[in-house]
């Protein structure tokens, strides 16, 4: 563990430096160094492709699971869509020095609110290349130096890409250090960087259960995670029909693997008849559906299992959905607030009065009213990009984009006032 110390402590000590360089970049260097490492992902494509060949190797060597073997190749048409994601970032506002509810005080002062870096975040991430350059970029634009800390997997790929980056930070008079990729695959480096509470201000984990709960449970630097993506839609009495059956199909089986999909389905006991319906529509998509007893009763004919309890408490990331009946909107919110893991609920009612008492009640990171759970994405609500999705309540919550790789700090403008 001596070695990995120093290791990330010579990391920490130059992110540091960086991180404190970084407040005086004004957004156009910024942006000319996000556009910059584009061109130069385009012009390395060669290289970057004959790194990831390396790790490709190795999985198959290692057997790697399929899934992670998808995650980890790159082919041309990745690495453009990385090289615009870089475009795409540089596009968008800046965060940084903003200045908000600047208010006069009786004493003369002005006390407001600017926005600034976090500092020095580290990245901790499994297969994905691709989240070098994401990651990195977002950390960049919102002023803040990074540690990135890839899978072993992708060790070659993301060496060639932080090459690239650091290359294009050079020639666009950012510091390099700004951007730093632990190079080593030593794992005895990840308990180093959780405990580097020295030189890291934020630690963000990108990955699989099991990653986030370590991070979560040995890290001494605050982080920003979710666990689970366990998601519920109540669909109210006074539900529009088809809305309903649109936004609770579209919410389980746009894509199953992923967050923010459905994963428990309530319904209230005056919308029994809505349920074959419904059921039939999941069935012949391939969805397994797991129910209460009174569902069991409403869909006699329908291939539908019996629930248990900890069927209530499992996010599936597959085709696979609960479904439970309940009395009210009251009994929906208990259910969720049991077995929700706060990531994205979702109600479908015509009655003002209701929707409202769900947006207020339900203590989710995103909660909606209409709408499917799908739509809880950075891109979705218009952040232009995501790091990740926070369940935590300080100090973000929800899709993490720019702002929330920054926080907030107190200035105050003064013409000579002294306190008396």
């Amino acid at each position: 563990m001596g070695e990995a110390k120093q290791v990330i402590q010579a990391l920490g000590i130059k992110a540091k430096a960086a991180s404190r360089q970084m407040r005086m970049i004004e957004t156009r260097a910024k942006d000319e160094a996000l556009k910059t490492a584009a061109v130069l992902l385009r012009s390395n494509m060669a290289d970057v492709l004959a790194a990831n060949a390396l790790d490709m190797q190795a999985a198959d060597e290692n057997n790697l699971e399929p899934a992670l073997k998808d995650r980890l190749a790159l082919n041309a048409e990745r690495v453009e869509s990385m090289a615009q994601g870089l475009e795409e970032i540089a596009a968008l506002p800046d965060p940084v020095g903003a200045i908000s509810d600047l208010v006069y005080r009786p004493s003369g002062i002005q006390v407001g609110h600017m926005r600034v870096p976090l500092g020095v975040i580290g990245i901790i991430y499994e297969s994905r290349p691709n989240v070098t350059v994401d990651a990195a970029a977002l950390c960049l634009k919102s002023g803040n130096a990074v540690i990135l800390r890839g899978g072993s997997e992708a060790i070659h790929s993301n060496r060639a890409i932080a090459k690239v980056l650091r290359q294009a930070l050079s020639q666009s008079g950012v510091p390099e250090d700004a951007v730093q990729l632990i190079e080593q695959t030593d794992r005895a480096l990840v308990g180093a960087l959780l405990a580097a509470d020295e030189y890291v201000d934020v630690l963000i984990p990108r990955g699989g259960k099991s990653l986030v709960a370590r991070v979560s449970a040995d890290a001494k630097v605050p982080v920003i995670k979710h666990l689970d993506g366990i998601c519920h839609v109540y669909i109210d009495a006074e539900a529009d029909e088809a809305m309903a059956v649109n936004i609770a199909v579209n919410a389980k089986t746009h894509r199953y693997g992923v967050c923010n999909a459905m994963e428990t389905l309530l319904v209230h006991q005056h919308k029994l008849d809505l349920l074959p319906r419904l059921v039939a529509d999941l069935i012949a998509k391939g969805v397994e559906v797991r129910a209460c007893e009174k569902t069991q009763e409403a869909c006699q004919g329908l291939d539908v299992k019996a629930a248990s309890d900890e069927d209530w408490a499992t996010e599936y990331l597959a085709a696979i959905l609960s479904i439970k009946v309940v009395r009210s909107v009251d009994e929906a919110m208990d259910h969720i607030a049991q077995y929700s893991s706060s990531h994205t609920e979702t109600i479908v009612t015509a009655d003002y009065a209701t929707g409202q008492r769900f947006l207020r009640e339900v203590d989710s990171s995103s909660v909606m009213w209409n709408a499917s759970t799908r739509f809880a994405d950075g891109f979705e609500y218009g952040l232009g990009a995501e790091i990740g999705i926070s369940t935590d309540r300080l100090h973000v919550r929800g899709p993490v984009g720019l702002q929330g790789l920054t926080t907030q700090k107190w200035i105050v403008l003064g013409h000579g006032e002294v306190r008396s």
